[in-house]
C-alpha cells in the first residue's frame, strides 16, 4: 500500500525534514544503491565518507525511529534499499547497451577510410615523383681533399683591395694567415689589417700598392692601390681575408658539385660558395649569370635578416646591374634548433639543361629549385623601357635560342669569406649595423665599431670557413 506523507525528523541526533513520496516496505534499509541517495538527505551521513560508516549511521536511525515513534505500525516509515532520490527524475541512460545504428558506425568508419586512402595516395605520389626524377650518369672530375695543400693547379688566391663590386670591407690576400690547410682541411680566416700594418697605418698616412710586387690580381687602380687619409675620411680595408677561385683551371657546364664545409661565426662575416662564368659569354655581370650555391651571415640567430642559422641559394641574372632578377630565383634553408657553424654540412648543386637545384647534405633537403621551362628574359618581366636611362631594355640572351641562357656556359668555383658590404646583403638599420650602405664613410664607420663586432668573432677557428672537401662531377 502506497502513501504520500510529510516526514519530519526533529530528534536531536537527526534534525531533518523533507517532503517525499515513498512506499511502506517490510524492512528498513540495510545497504544498496539507495544508501547514497539517503546519505544526501541526512546531514549526519553527508559528513561520513566510508560506506561502512554510512551503514552504521543508517542502522542507528532505523532503530531509534522504530522505538520512539508513536504511530501505529502500519503508519511507520522505513527507509530501505529501494529508496529513490527526487534528484533523479529520468531513467539513467546506458548507451553502450543500445543496439548500434549502422549509420553511426558508418560515420566513424568513413573518415578513417578517407585518411587511409589519403596516405595511400600520398605514398603513390611520392613514389611516382621519385621515379620521375631524371637519372643522370655523372663522371667525377674533381676530388679536392687538400692532401697537397692549396693546389695551384686548381686554385688561385685572389689579391684585391677593391671590394669586388659590392663594397666589401676586406682586402683579399695570398697570405697563409688568411688561407691555409690544417689537419687536412682548408681554413679561410679573416684577420685585422692592424695586426699586420698597425692601427695608425689603417686610419692615416699609409699607401698599399699591390702593383709594386705584381701580386694584384685585379685590373684597375682601385683594385690594386689603397690609401689611408684621415682628412679625407678614407681608410685601408680594415680586415684581411682570402678568396680562392678555380678560374682558368677548373670549370664545368652541367653536372654536380658538393662542398663539405663549416661556416664561420662572427658579426658581419659573409661566407660564400659560388660560381661565376668562365668567359662571360653574354656580357658583364649579371648578364652572364651567377650561381650562389651557399651563402650566409655570421651574425647570431636573432639577426632578423637571417643569421648563421640560415643558408641561401641564388641565381643572379638580368640585362643590367640595376635589373638583377635574383629575387625571383632565391631561397633559403633555416636551422631551427642550431646553426651552420657548429658542424660540417655538404652543400650541393645539380645542374642540367632542364633544371638546376641546390641542397644540403642530400637531395631530400632541397634549398632551391628552378626548371628551365621559359626564357629568362620572359621570366624577368621587365618593362620595355629602362627608367634610369630612358632606353629600351635589350634581351642579352636573344641569340641563345634556349631557356637555359645565361646558365648554358662554363662556370668556375669560388670559396671566400667577405666582411661587410654596401650592396644590401646586410640591410641598413638591422642588428645594430654600424654603417649605412652607399655612404663615403661606410668602411670607416664599420671600423669605428671594432669593439662591438670583433669580440663576436671569438678566438681559435670559429671565425674560419673550414672546407673539408670539394667534389665535382660532369654529365658523362
Amino acid at each position: 500500500m502506497s502513501t504520500a506523507s510529510v516526514v519530519r525528523f526533529n530528534k536531536p541526533d537527526f534534525s531533518y525534514q523533507s517532503r517525499i513520496k515513498i512506499a511502506e516496505l517490510p524492512s528498513p534499509i540495510k545497504d544498496g544503491s539507495a544508501l547514497d541517495s539517503f546519505a544526501d538527505m541526512v546531514p549526519e551521513m553527508q559528513s561520513t565518507g566510508r560506506r561502512s560508516e554510512r551503514l552504521s549511521v543508517l542502522e542507528t536511525f532505523n532503530r531509534q525511529h522504530t522505538k520512539s515513534s508513536k504511530l501505529p505500525e502500519e503508519r511507520r516509515i522505513y527507509f530501505t534499499t529501494n529508496f529513490k532520490s527526487r534528484r533523479i527524475t529520468e531513467p539513467i541512460m546506458k548507451p553502450w547497451k543500445d543496439e548500434k545504428d549502422p549509420r553511426v558506425v558508418a560515420i566513424c568508419i568513413i573518415p578513417l577510410l578517407g585518411i587511409a586512402l589519403g596516405f595511400m595516395i600520398g605514398a603513390y605520389l611520392v613514389y611516382a615523383g621519385y621515379r620521375g626524377v631524371p637519372k643522370h650518369n655523372f663522371c667525377p672530375v674533381l676530388n679536392e681533399d687538400w692532401s697537397n695543400g692549396i693546389d695551384p693547379n686548381t686554385w688561385t688566391r685572389e689579391v684585391n683591395l677593391g671590394g669586388f663590386g659590392t663594397g666589401e670591407f676586406e682586402w683579399t690576400t695570398d697570405s697563409d694567415s688568411n688561407a691555409f690547410v690544417q689537419n687536412g682541411k682548408l681554413h679561410i680566416r679573416p684577420t685585422l689589417t692592424s695586426d699586420t700594418l698597425g692601427v695608425a697605418a689603417v686610419t692615416n698616412g699609409y699607401t698599399v700598392d699591390l702593383t709594386a710586387d705584381g701580386s694584384c690580381t685585379g685590373t684597375t687602380a682601385a683594385e690594386c692601390i689603397a690609401v689611408s687619409n684621415a682628412t679625407e675620411s678614407t681608410i685601408l680595408p680594415p680586415v684581411q681575408s682570402a678568396r680562392l677561385i678555380s678560374k682558368g683551371k677548373f670549370s664545368m657546364k652541367y653536372g654536380k658539385v658538393e662542398i663539405k664545409a663549416r661556416m664561420p661565426r662572427g658579426d658581419w662575416l659573409w661566407p660564400a660558395i659560388w660560381m661565376l662564368p668562365e668567359d662571360s659569354v653574354y656580357g658583364p655581370w649579371p648578364m652572364s649569370g651567377e650561381i650562389d650555391i651557399a651563402e650566409g651571415r655570421g651574425n647570431g640567430r636573432s639577426y632578423k635578416s637571417g643569421g648563421r642559422n640560415v643558408i641561401s641559394s641564388t641565381l643572379h641574372w638580368g640585362p643590367s646591374s640595376v635589373l638583377d632578377g635574383f629575387w625571383r630565383t632565391n631561397n633559403g634553408n633555416e636551422q631551427f634548433h642550431s646553426d651552420y657553424t657548429g658542424e660540417f654540412f655538404t652543400y650541393g648543386l645539380e645542374w642540367t639543361d632542364k633544371y638546376l637545384y641546390t641542397y644540403i647534405n642530400n637531395h631530400l633537403r632541397q634549398v632551391f629549385y628552378i626548371k628551365f621551362d621559359e626564357p629568362f628574359f620572359t621570366r624577368g618581366q621587365w618593362p620595355a623601357i629602362d627608367k634610369t636611362n630612358k632606353t629600351a631594355i635589350a634581351n642579352p640572351w636573344a641569340g641563345a635560342h634556349n631557356n637555359v641562357a645565361p646558365f648554358d656556359q662554363e662556370f668556375y668555383l669560388i670559396l671566400n669569406v667577405a666582411v661587410g658590404t654596401s650592396f644590401g646583403f646586410f640591410p641598413d638599420g638591422v642588428g645594430n649595423k654600424p654603417w649605412v650602405d652607399g655612404t663615403a664613410t661606410a668602411k670607416q664607420d664599420f671600423y669605428s665599431a671594432l669593439d662591438t663586432w670583433y669580440p663576436t668573432w671569438g678566438s681559435g677557428d670559429h671565425r674560419d670557413m673550414v672546407v673539408e672537401s670539394v667534389k665535382a662531377w660532369k654529365l658523362c
